[in-house]
């Protein structure tokens, strides 16, 4: 039955893709996408009609059927646990820097029931009780700049499998930055309880001035009249927040920053060069990469204007910009940055990896999660990874590249500013997941305390997300998404992947528990992606 199920879903995808829009192109190098498919929306329209064939009735079929979920998430979203105790834990609850030693906390019906002193607070008669003693328990971990294998050519099928993945680091919500129909559905089965994995948060399909390579998910806007229908559409789809990328000219991006205010949707993304720094942090933006932040803090004499924001990065040329950047600009543009109350999402670790620290094959194949990248994706990922890596920009051009960064989060945290963890994975053999971890030990590099580093993981992005009052700290009444660790993060960040096990929505796994399904998934990944 499986089989015969999954045929039916490979051949309903190829189907939909026929009856969907062209697309020509796909998104930045660092910007995973996901295919186009036929709208909710559009389905219904088109079920109105006659029925001409099997293959329409094939279709909706499909897309109307619950997605089939892998032995183990099914599992997973299936069972869910008793009463459960985290009994003599401490807790590091991230209202404030602080750990409340020895405490016990209920979990019932997937909320924090009652947190207090062991010594007073007991274990509900049948509750799984789960012994805290010299451990930690910190808030489950936000990811705000995500992507999945299946936006693209990977398997839908296996969508299910990448949520877990994250679950099993840890992360109990995440931001999906280039939207698709799918996601959508994916976000309300999470929500709904019939599919493990993390809360979903969905941007929309990309806004961009111009398609990139073979797979496009989003609206090309080249005037101001196409960037209002896009973010109309957006928001009557669903989406979160609205997605920008590049190639968007000042006057379709004010158009886009005005429509959305109308119809109540963020603004979120990147920052083309043509709109600029300026107007973005005027219009408060939340704005990803510290896109234009680099030809911000150029000398106002600089020959060059252009540098390695965004797509410059990979344009050799650009790198000479980095002769002329005049430092005393960076706590000014920090300042300002803060100051205009957005939340910065910097995803340093992509970028770090990536462009300013070499790393051998040998050492892209050693990192932990290299086994889930797809045998497919390997080769040109790696191709990708030479053509840059193949005649660099110096190294002490790649220091100030990475020193300025650095210096602009540092910044931005110590100005007031809101700093948020991103991964922007899956990409050059960087997992969503075990990127998070990376992404909060380059917070620290840059500068940031522990507690600040594990804050733009918990607590600021559920301020940002206006979800404070459901999670992102440990408080009575809040939603379950707990790690339990084995020694404090708050003395080494590097202790947020010393796991015991993690709670999603007030189910519990334990460590040997998630590693098994790992493996499994890790199986599945190499047979079927």
């Amino acid at each position: 039955m499986e089989k015969i199920r999954r045929t039916i879903h490979a051949t309903a995808r190829e189907l939909a893709n026929r009856a969907a829009r062209p697309r020509v192109d796909k998104k930045l190098p660092f910007e995973l996408s996901g295919n186009q498919r036929i709208s909710e929306e559009e389905m219904k329209e088109r079920l109105k009609r006659p029925l001409r064939n099997v293959t329409l009735l094939v279709i909706a079929l499909v897309l109307m059927a619950p997605v089939a979920l892998p032995g183990a998430t099914e599992q997973m979203a299936r069972d869910g646990n008793p009463v459960v105790a985290f009994v003599n834990v401490n807790v590091i609850p991230m209202d404030r820097e602080r750990v409340l030693k020895n405490q016990t906390v209920v979990v019932r019906d997937g909320r924090i029931a009652e947190i207090g002193d062991a010594a007073k607070v007991k274990a509900p008669a049948g509750a799984l009780v789960i012994d805290g003693r010299g451990k930690y328990l910190i808030p489950g971990l936000i990811d705000m700049h995500t992507h999945l294998f299946s936006d693209d050519e990977f398997p839908d099928a296996l969508a299910a499998d990448e949520l877990a993945i994250m679950v099993a680091n840890g992360v109990t919500t995440i931001r999906l930055m280039i939207g698709t129909p799918e996601h959508l559905v994916l976000r309300e089965k999470v929500a709904s309880g019939a599919l493990f994995g993390p809360t979903l948060y969905v941007a929309s399909p990309q806004l961009a001035g111009r398609s990139y390579g073979r797979i496009f998910n989003g609206y090309v806007v080249t005037t101001p009249d196409e960037a209002r229908e896009a973010v109309k559409k957006s928001k009557a789809a669903g989406y979160d927040f609205i997605k920008m990328t590049t190639n968007i000219t000042r006057p379709v991006y004010d158009a886009a920053i005005e429509t959305a205010r109308e119809v109540g949707i963020r603004v979120v993304g990147h920052v083309d060069l043509q709109v600029g720094l300026h107007r973005a942090l005027e219009v408060k933006q939340q704005i990803e990469h510290l896109d234009s932040y680099m030809e911000a803090v150029l000398k106002d004499d600089s020959p060059m204007k252009v540098s390695v924001s965004d797509s410059g990065v990979w344009r050799r040329p650009n790198w000479e910009s980095l002769d002329y950047i005049d430092e005393r600009k960076v706590a000014r543009v920090a300042k300002a940055t803060a100051k205009a109350g957005i939340y910065t999402c910097p995803t340093l670790t992509f970028f770090k990896l990536s462009f300013a620290v070499e790393q051998s094959d040998d050492e892209i194949r050693a990192r932990k999660d290299f086994r889930f990248f797809p045998p497919k994706r390997r080769e040109p990922l790696l191709v990708a990874h030479r053509r840059f890596w193949t005649e660099p920009p110096s190294a002490e051009r790649r220091q100030i590249y990475l020193r300025v960064r650095n210096q602009l989060v540092k910044g931005i945290h110590e100005a007031g500013g809101k700093i948020m963890a991103g991964s922007d994975t899956p990409e050059l053999f960087l997992l969503y997941g075990y990127t998070l971890h990376r992404e909060l030990r380059s917070l620290v590099e840059a500068g940031l305390s522990p507690y600040a580093a594990l804050e733009a993981a918990t607590r600021n992005p559920a301020e940002f997300l206006k979800a404070l009052d459901t999670f992102g700290t440990i408080e009575r009444g809040k939603r379950a998404d707990l790690v339990l660790l084995e020694a404090n993060p708050l003395d080494d960040i590097a202790n947020t992947e010393k796991r015991v096990g993690v709670m999603s929505r007030g189910r519990w796994m334990p460590e040997a528990e998630l590693k098994k399904m790992l493996d499994q998934i890790a199986e599945r990944f190499e047979r079927d992606g």
